[in-house]
């Protein structure tokens, strides 16, 4: 276990939320990047995959939580496309 580790997951872990806050209020996928979530939320399963392989210890709920808050994020992405489109067609 690394406090370094820790700290970094506690930071990025401050920021998952406001990102899902922003995403439900708004309603809007205008300037957010799906790969860039991709890509995040592989990072937290390979960081998880190390714990689990290597160093299992608590900090693998930091990893956990964090995962979650990308996938949240991920599917209102998703959400949020959908609702694009369907203002879209009805206008």
């Amino acid at each position: 276990m690394s406090i370094f580790e820790i700290g970094m997951l506690v930071c990025f872990g401050f920021a998952w939320p406001v990102n899902i806050y922003k995403s439900l209020k708004s309603k809007s996928i205008d300037g957010k990047s799906v790969i860039f979530l991709y890509v995040v939320f592989i990072g937290y399963l390979f960081g998880i995959l190390h714990k689990i392989i290597n160093n299992l210890d608590f900090v693998i709920v930091l990893y956990v939580i964090n995962a979650t808050m990308v996938f949240i994020d991920g599917v209102l992405y998703y959400r949020n496309k959908r609702l694009k489109k369907l203002s879209l067609h009805s206008a």
